[in-house]
């Protein structure tokens, strides 16, 4: 084994959190071994004042932490799912899914109220056009407000009153010790998470078989197929930060259970289905999912909005 691995990461509070968890995790595998963290400033954290979906492009989180892996700058590089393309450059692989956190989304509110409770004309922040899709289906009289940053600088926009709730991710949340502050998870038969929301990627070189080797126990099959399921359904939906969708699978039995939706940006359509296929081959449940929804109008819907 290697003497020394460096991990790649981004730098806010979450990103180090969650490549420490991975860190002391190869720690133990291989306790002779030294890990280290480095900070790789991306794209998406340079620009803190635009919504994401304006901005466009793929990878704005991972783009720049992946030139130092193919460079050979790092070892391996650990990223929330969500933030990874479903399209990896070549010569890059996900060396293992570590067991997923909460999927599902919650609400952190002024008072602890729920979304039932917050009064009519209560401003949530969230710059996720799939919350806000979700949410205005919902709650058409609430007033949603564009809110970045990282999680603690969220929290403080709801503590401090620029807005009465915020919508964040459970996962987030739970790794930074932060879930006495959550108000309500959300169910996710009113708001389906985004694909791979709750699972960590640790992606690395495709010949870097040390590494690889290393990784193999970290990796959860289970949490693997689900989301594996679900970022195809995002590729074969050809969705990214611009398209509301979302995706949850789960295993029952020798089944892959995947409820997924597209919706128009104002609420007005959300357009569901559940689909299934073995547990392993995701492919046919993510598959099938993108052609039931086409076969509802999500084609023309996600045309809208482009």
């Amino acid at each position: 084994m290697p003497e020394r691995i460096v991990i790649g990461s981004r730098g806010s509070e979450l990103a180090l959190c969650q490549s420490e968890l991975i860190a002391s995790g190869l720690r133990a595998l291989e306790p002779g071994t030294r890990v280290d963290i480095q900070v790789i400033r991306t794209s998406g954290d340079k620009i803190t004042d635009v919504p994401l979906a304006q901005i466009g492009g793929k990878g704005l989180f991972t783009k720049e932490i992946e030139e130092a892996l193919l460079a050979g700058d790092i070892d391996l590089a650990v990223h929330s799912m969500k933030d990874l393309p479903t399209e990896l450059p070549e010569g890059l692989c996900i060396g293992a899914v570590p067991k997923r956190e909460s999927p599902c989304d919650v609400l952190v509110s002024a008072g602890n109220l729920t979304l039932e409770q917050l009064p009519p004309g209560a401003r949530v922040g969230t710059s996720s056009l799939r919350r806000t899709a979700q949410l205005r289906a919902y709650r058409s009289d609430l007033e949603i407000l564009p809110l970045r940053g990282n999680v603690t600088t969220r929290l403080r926009k709801v503590s401090e009153g620029s807005v009465d709730a915020a919508i964040l991710a459970a996962a987030g949340l739970s790794r930074l010790g932060l879930s006495d502050r959550v108000s309500q998870e959300i169910p996710v038969t009113l708001m389906l998470p985004a694909p791979a929301q709750g699972a960590l990627a640790i992606e690395a070189r495709v010949d870097d078989t040390k590494i690889l080797r290393l990784l193999a126990p970290l990796d959860d099959p289970e949490t693997r197929s689900a989301v594996a399921a679900e970022r195809i359904f995002l590729a074969a939906m050809e969705g990214g930060c611009q398209v509301p969708l979302g995706a949850l699978a789960s295993r029952s039995g020798e089944q892959l259970v995947l409820d997924a939706c597209v919706c128009s940006l104002d609420g007005a359509r959300v357009l569901r289905c559940r689909t299934a296929g073995r547990h392993d081959r995701p492919e046919e449940a993510g598959n099938q999912a993108a052609v039931e929804l086409r076969n509802l109008g999500a084609s023309a819907l996600l045309e809208s909005l482009r």
